[in-house]
């Protein structure tokens, strides 16, 4: 397991969407540190919320989470859950986001991990320090080997092997996370619509019997882009995502251990023992 980096209480959290931030956030209340949710409207869960002290801030108010953060002395912050990335017409700035409009608009000019990380130096610049989930709360992170009673077979271990390529040559352009691999043949990759839509597609792709390949064959493989900031945006599973392989009629689920975030490892786990899938974390 890696090892949590010193960090101080209170620490910020500004949350996105999903179960994730709640999973951080309780993994910091279960050592005594003290999480603060910053909530980002129209993503963060309003209903789970309540438990946490929170605020609620919008994307592109730069200087009013600024200001949050330093009047609940939050020092350190971590970005954390799903958020469907806006144009940057959408957004409507606040004055300490005009300040650093240049910066904020060079980090636009890219993929996701440009984008965060473009975003992660502003405020580093202005003397926070922002972490990962791999510092803060490590007790999520994938395991290596396989967690299920089913694993992977002969052919599908090079199906692995050949997702995991396919991934690193795709970092380079800053695609995506994931792709299904079925008997040797790059199915799917995917794309800005997240793994749920690769995942549906590939299940429509079976319903339209362009993939002729028998049930319970291929796997969805899941790596972060090489070079990537593993600070932010690390691929993550849960029992939605065995929902899906499960729809998508593959065998199971390969990810690399230590770079992969698990929300709900136990429901996960029990999910896919249920449909016969196999979960396996691949050495870095």
């Amino acid at each position: 397991m890696a090892e949590v980096a010193q960090i101080s209480s209170p620490i910020g959290l500004v949350a996105g969407g999903g179960v994730l931030p709640f999973a951080v956030a309780d993994s910091l209340l279960a050592r005594g540190i003290t999480p603060i949710i910053f909530a980002l409207n129209g993503f963060c869960d309003a209903a789970a919320l309540h438990r946490y002290r929170h605020h609620w801030i919008s994307i592109g108010r730069f200087g009013r989470l600024q200001k949050l953060l330093r009047a609940e002395h939050c020092r350190e912050l971590v970005f954390i859950g799903a958020v469907v990335r806006p144009s940057l017409s959408e957004v409507r700035l606040d004055w300490g986001a005009v300040k650093v409009i240049r910066a904020v608009m060079a980090a636009y000019r890219g993929g996701d991990d440009h984008l965060l990380s473009g975003i992660g130096q502003i405020f580093e610049k202005d003397g926070f320090r922002l972490l990962g989930i791999r510092d803060v709360a490590p007790d999520l992170l994938m395991p290596a080997g396989c967690l299920t009673r089913a694993t992977p077979d002969g052919s599908t271990v090079a199906d692995i092997a050949k997702g995991r390529a396919v991934l690193a040559a795709l970092s380079p352009f800053d695609i995506g996370q994931g792709c299904v691999v079925i008997d040797g043949h790059v199915v799917a990759v995917e794309d800005i619509g997240g793994t749920d839509a690769l995942l549906a597609s590939v299940a429509r792709l079976r319903a339209q019997r362009l993939i002729r390949a028998k049930p319970r064959r291929g796997v969805l493989v899941k790596a972060p882009k090489v070079g990537q900031n593993l600070r932010f945006d690390l691929p993550a599973l849960g029992p939605r995502t065995i929902a899906g392989v499960a729809a998508a009629e593959l065998a199971g689920i390969a990810v690399v251990a230590g770079h992969t975030v698990v929300a709900e490892p136990q429901p996960m786990i029990d999910a896919a023992d249920r449909a016969g899938l196999f979960i396996t974390g691949m050495p870095a």
